[in-house]
C-alpha cells in the first residue's frame, strides 16, 4: 500500500551555492560589530582627525578660529616648552598628536576591511593588513608629541638650572626624533600599499562595489606619488596634496559606507557571490 503524500509537500533540495551562503551568514555576524567599529572609524577620521592637520592649522592661523597659534613654528625644546606651557591644545597638534589618533583610525579601519574581504584575496588581505598594522606602529613609536608634553611640565616644575638644562637636552634628542622623518616615510609607505593592495581586492569583489575600488586606487596612487615627491622632490610635493586629499576622503567614506551596510546585514548576499 503506498504512503500518501499530502499535495504541496516536496523534499526540500538544497544547492551547492545555498549552501555556501547560509554557511557565510552564519559566520558574518561574528564581524558586523568591527564592520560597525571600522564604519564609525573611517567617518571620524575624514571630520575630525585628519591626517597634517598641523598645517592646517597653521595656514588658517590668520582667521583667528583658533587662539594661540605661534607666527612661526617652533624649532627649539624651550619653544616648545614654551607654547606647551601657553596652549597646551594648539601645542600638540602642531607636534601632530591628532595623526597619532587618526594612524589609530586607520587601523580599525583597515581590520574591518580585513574581515569584509578576507574571501576575496585572503593571502593579498593578510598582507596589506599586516603592513598597515606594523605601519601604524612605527608612526606610533616615533611620533614624541606626548613625550615632549611630559617634559614640559617637568621643565616648569624645575627648580635648578641643572634639571632645566637636563631636560632642555632630553627634549632636543625628542625632537631629533620628531622631526627627521624616517618613522613618518616608512609608516607612511606602509599603509599607503596597503591601502592600494585593499582596493586592488575590492574590485574584485563585489562587497563595495568598482566605484570605492577604483577611488581607492586613484588615492592611494596619487598618495604614492605625494610620498616620492616629497622625498625627492620637495619643492614640489605641496602639488600632490589638494588632488590627493578628495579622493582619500571619498574612498573613506565610500568605505564606511560600505562598512555600515555590512554591519546591518545588508549587502551579505552580495558577498556570498565571491564563493559561488
Amino acid at each position: 500500500m503506498g504512503i500518501a503524500r499530502v499535495p504541496g509537500t516536496r523534499k526540500a533540495q538544497v544547492s551547492p551555492a545555498t549552501d555556501r551562503s547560509v554557511a557565510l551568514q552564519a559566520t558574518e555576524p561574528d564581524w558586523k560589530t568591527l564592520y560597525i567599529v571600522g564604519a564609525v572609524a573611517a567617518l571620524v577620521a575624514v571630520t575630525l582627525f585628519r591626517r597634517n592637520l598641523s598645517v592646517e592649522v597653521m595656514q588658517f592661523k590668520g582667521f583667528g578660529i583658533i587662539r594661540g597659534v605661534p607666527a612661526t613654528w617652533p624649532s627649539s625644546a624651550i619653544e616648545w616648552y614654551t607654547l606647551l606651557q601657553d596652549n597646551t591644545f594648539v601645542g600638540l597638534i602642531l607636534l601632530d598628536v591628532v595623526d597619532v589618533i587618526n594612524y589609530c583610525l586607520v587601523g580599525l579601519i583597515f581590520l574591518a576591511l580585513y574581515g569584509a574581504l578576507r574571501r576575496a584575496g585572503k593571502s593579498a588581505m593578510v598582507i596589506a593588513t599586516a603592513c598597515a598594522l606594523v605601519g601604524i606602529g612605527i608612526y606610533l613609536a616615533s611620533n614624541q608629541a606626548l613625550a615632549i608634553l611630559s617634559l614640559s611640565k617637568q621643565y616648569a616644575a624645575a627648580t635648578t638650572d641643572a634639571q632645566r638644562s637636563m631636560l632642555l637636552a632630553a627634549g632636543e634628542a625628542l625632537l631629533a626624533i620628531q622631526n627627521q622623518g624616517t618613522g613618518y616615510y616608512a609608516s607612511f609607505f606602509l599603509v599607503v600599499v596597503a591601502g592600494l593592495v585593499i582596493s586592488v581586492v575590492m574590485l574584485r569583489s563585489s562587497v563595495f562595489g568598482k566605484a570605492t575600488a577604483i577611488v581607492g586606487i586613484i588615492a592611494n596612487g596619487i598618495r604614492l606619488i605625494y610620498l616620492f615627491t616629497l622625498i625627492f622632490g620637495p619643492s614640489t610635493f605641496w602639488i600632490a596634496v589638494p588632488i590627493s586629499a578628495p579622493f582619500r576622503v571619498t574612498w573613506y567614506v565610500l568605505s564606511g559606507l560600505g562598512l555600515f551596510k555590512l554591519g546591518q546585514g545588508t549587502p551579505v548576499e552580495a558577498a556570498s557571490k565571491q564563493l559561488s
